[in-house]
């Protein structure tokens, strides 16, 4: 197992080992907005290395792009920058050389994660949600729709919506339950005023690195070299806006006041001696269209799970609730069929685009990955430790999500945490 000088990326438990190198944006006191490079507990600012010369055998390209304030410019450089970066990254933090350890700057360009203010690592210029949970997607219809809880097109196609990315926030920032109308009935009336059944989805998010020409379809099986990385997304949602407004056209206020990503972007190439084969289709079920099967596509199994952390455990210094566990590798429509279906009409994706999974849930009740899941609409309420209990979030609720893969002879490799406090409705 590769070993690294800074003694934290060697401990089991950390989610950033020598063989992750998640890239991310983050600002500090007197440096502004930098890119950095997560081991362990500590955090390399590209920015500073490149000043410092340590960054020169790359490409000029990739080098500037990596000096630079988000990781756009960088993703746009391709896969071979991409692989150049991480191979020099790797000989730099390997404890096999001592070149950037002994280097005269290496306090300069190594800080703790801890003192670091976390950004959204690039600019999402667009942002789609998919609904790609089998057993999501059944657990809500059938609660709506019991007798059809799958609609027809759903096993032909992975169904999504066009999100929000002005409100694509990053981990740690507040989120204020919001305002909404909702109605007690099908039919009406409505009334306007703070969301009553405020949830969370638990969900993974490709980071699209290179795009494609308008009227140019990405094709199914060169789809995953399109993309450069995963996080982890909380996809907010107002379930009371969402039922009074999702027909006929779906999602709209319920989804569109905050999204939370996590800040370190694992790339493919971290993850790659993880994936496993896609799973195959449940007997009898329709195969995919042409253009959706992917001859070699693949399943990432991450291991996902939320915990709560409510205003009184906090208070009585409680440690987070664990509300549910579940695995990515469950989903029924893959990352690489949801992006070749996304720009089958010829959309554009560009670098920086955000794709996220809809929620992951699992067969079992302690593997749903959402509050209108877990408490079944709210008919069966879920205890916490400090002896209340939840149906939906309440304000002052910490929700933290965590992401990692393990595999026999390989050293955890993590996607971090991702976390949101409530905040009361500011009307």
């Amino acid at each position: 197992m590769s070993r690294s000088w800074v003694e934290s990326a060697n401990k089991p438990e950390t989610d950033f080992p020598l063989t992750n190198l998640a890239l991310g944006a983050f600002s500090a006191e007197g440096r502004g907005r930098r890119l950095g490079a997560r081991i362990g507990d500590m955090v390399a600012d590209l920015h500073c290395m490149a000043e410092s010369g340590l960054l020169d055998s790359l490409d000029g390209r990739v080098r500037d792009a990596l000096a630079g304030e988000s990781l756009n410019a960088f993703l746009e450089c391709g896969s071979e920058g991409w692989h150049s970066a991480r191979a020099l990254l790797l000989s730099l933090f390997s404890g096999a050389t001592s070149i950037l350890r002994d280097h005269k700057h290496c306090s300069s360009v190594m800080m703790p994660q801890w003192g670091l203010s976390m950004r959204l690592p690039c600019e999402v210029g667009d942002y789609t949600d998919f609904y790609a949970s089998l057993n999501h997607a059944t657990n809500v219809g059938s609660m709506f729709r019991p007798t059809n809880p799958l609609l027809p097109n759903w096993k032909h196609l992975p169904v999504g919506y066009h999100g929000r990315a002005s409100s694509l926030i990053p981990t740690g920032t507040p989120v204020r339950r919001p305002q909404g109308q909702t109605s007690a009935t099908d039919e009406g009336p409505p009334s306007f005023g703070p969301v009553r059944l405020l949830d969370f989805e638990l969900e993974v998010g490709a980071i699209i690195g290179t795009g494609n020409q308008l009227g140019t379809p990405i094709d199914v099986n060169r789809a995953w070299s399109h993309i450069y990385g995963m996080v982890i997304v909380n996809d907010w949602s107002a379930r009371d806006v969402q039922k009074w407004e999702y027909q006929p056209l779906g999602p709209f206020n319920a989804k569109n006041f905050a999204t939370t990503v996590s800040p370190w972007v694992v790339s493919m190439e971290a993850l790659e001696p993880y994936t496993e084969p896609a799973l195959p289709r449940p007997e009898g079920d329709p195969q995919p269209l042409p253009y959706l099967q992917c001859g070699r596509d693949r399943a990432v199994p991450i291991n996902l799970e939320v915990a709560i952390l409510s205003e009184s455990m906090r208070q009585k210094g409680i440690a987070p609730h664990v509300l549910c566990r579940t695995n990515f590798r469950e989903m029924y429509w893959s990352f690489a069929q949801m992006l070749a279906h996304h720009t089958s009409t010829g959309c554009n994706m560009r670098s920086g685009d955000l794709l996220a999974s809809g929620t992951v849930s699992g067969s079992t009740k302690d593997s749903r990955g959402s509050m209108l899941e877990l408490s079944w609409r709210g008919t069966e309420p879920i205890s916490l430790p400090d002896g209340s209990e939840r149906k939906f979030l309440q304000d002052g609720d910490e929700v933290i999500m965590r992401g990692y893969c393990q595999a026999a002879g390989l050293p955890r490799i993590g996607l971090g945490e991702c976390r949101g406090v409530i905040q009361p409705c500011a009307g």
